[in-house]
């Protein structure tokens, strides 16, 4: 019992320092200690309410989109079981990931370390737990993840506003997108997206429920069919863009760091996970139940709503979201790219942002050479963030505590619902090679078969994909 008491009071000491800290280089930083309460309250976010915020928030974002195209893919049934078995499972090891955080952190402080201007990321983690091995897979499977999930931000943005205006061709919104997005290089961490968060979650909430009302108004479409799941191919496919879905918590660590008191965080991902699924279930069954076999070719729910000003609101919010969510991904991306060009405690914003522009391009090239809205969650889904989220924290977990000694010591004892260290570890088992197996290797093989099979058919730098052609020119693409 003592290790374990001294263990919290370094932790809190720890959090109580780490705040201090966190709020030192914000001001560093350059924000005006003599700002007003009003612009306080809007930037200054380190609770457990802004980590839910964020959580749930950075969840949800275009994914709402491409749900009711993984059920026409799986079928009315296995789509709600997977959404709440990946929930789940994704609520676990995000639970993992905090717990081995605060581990690292409490021997840290410890030894005596100060993060003053450094936030803390995964591969550190990794790195101070489990050597330099870990850390280099950690770094690499992160960051790619990261990197393409950016990717598929912009998609997204030029997949929705076409629906608006498509005066314009998806590539060019690309364009156009990519150097809006460009701007989050000014927003220092996660410390400040206490607004965004708040709006950005809104914002999904109206656009799910317009979903919802919008197909169960418009009712079944004539001769809707509903046949799936009908092939291997789509039916893994379909849940592997589910696991994607419950698979945002990459950037847990910079979330936690930026939290006062980040042992909170522990079940906070699964309270935003059970508040998504009250997004996510009814508009992707709505959408599934009006459309059908439709959706197999209409990877955007906007697509086949009748447009209206619901519609567009919906379309506009989700931009503003999607946004939001660029710059949840890029963020840690920004933090390692600081740290490989050693800029990372330099107190100008003006000068990390200079430092960060390199970041966005590869960015902005990967979403005009790959623009497959919902292909694309699917293969990330099954190639990133299957170690990405799941399969890399449950092992980490069992091997970090594969020691008594590390048990007796453990800065965080395991839960009250599961007390005991060997049923810890036969869930973890199970995750590692669940999501191996089915995620990564049945999912690998479906998403990559379909990923492919859209390559061959629209072309890589695709102008418009998955576009009407214009009356006038039915011979363009």
């Amino acid at each position: 019992m003592v290790p374990n008491k001294q263990a919290e009071e370094a932790i809190v000491t720890s959090e109580m320092k780490g705040a201090n800290e966190q709020e030192h280089v914000e001001e560093e930083a350059g924000v005006d200690q003599s700002m007003s309460g009003f612009k306080n309250f809007l930037w200054h976010g380190g609770s457990a309410y802004d980590a839910w915020f964020s959580c749930a928030s950075n969840q949800v974002a275009q994914v709402l989109l491409t749900l009711p195209y993984s059920f026409s893919q799986l079928g009315m049934l296995s789509g709600v079981i997977f959404q709440v078995f990946y929930g789940i499972l994704g609520s676990w090891t995000a639970y993992l990931i905090s717990v081995l955080y605060v581990e690292y952190r409490a021997r840290k402080e410890k030894e005596n370390v100060s993060f003053k201007n450094h936030v803390i990321q995964w591969f550190e983690v990794l790195d101070g737990l489990l050597g330099p091995h870990w850390k280099a897979v950690g770094l690499a499977f992160n960051c790619t993840f990261l990197l393409f999930g950016s990717v598929i931000q912009l998609i997204a943005c030029a997949s929705n506003i076409y629906y608006i205006n498509d005066h314009l061709d998806k590539r060019t919104w690309t364009y156009i997108f990519g150097a809006c997005c460009a701007t989050t290089v000014f927003i220092p961490s996660f410390h400040n997206y206490r607004i965004w968060s708040f709006l950005g979650l809104g914002m999904t909430t109206y656009t799910a429920w317009y979903i919802t009302i919008a197909a169960l108004v418009n009712g079944k479409v004539e001769g809707v069919v509903h046949s799936g799941p009908t092939k291997l191919v789509l039916y893994f496919t379909g849940a592997t863009n589910i696991l994607y879905t419950f698979g945002g918590h990459a950037v847990t660590v910079e979330i936690m760091h930026a939290m006062w008191k980040p042992r909170k965080f522990k079940y906070i991902y699964l309270f935003a996970t059970l508040y998504v699924f009250t997004l996510t279930l009814p508009s992707a069954s709505a959408m599934y139940w009006a459309f059908g076999d439709q959706l197999l070719t209409h990877s955007n729910a906007f697509s086949l709503l009748p447009r209206t000003r619901f519609r567009d609101t919906a379309v506009i919010l989700m931009l503003i979201h999607q946004f939001i969510t660029f710059g949840f991904a890029c963020t840690p991306l920004y933090f390692v790219w600081e740290k490989v060009v050693g800029m990372h405690d330099t107190k100008s914003i003006c000068l990390r942002a200079l430092a960060r522009l390199p970041v966005v391009i590869p960015i902005w090239f990967l979403a005009i050479i790959f623009p497959f809205f919902g292909p694309i969650n699917s293969a990330v889904g099954a190639l990133l963030v299957s170690f990405t989220v799941y399969i890399i924290p449950a092992l980490a977990h069992m091997l970090t505590y594969r020691k008594a000694s590390a048990r007796q010591n453990a800065a965080e004892k395991p839960p009250f619902f599961l007390p005991s260290w060997t049923a810890m570890y036969i869930v973890n088992i199970f995750v590692v090679v669940w999501v191996f197996v089915v995620g990564f290797g049945f999912g690998g093989w479906a998403s990559m078969t379909n990923f492919i099979k859209q390559v061959d058919t629209f072309g890589l730098f695709a102008k418009c994909y998955q576009c009407k052609p214009p009356p006038s020119l039915p011979h363009n693409h």
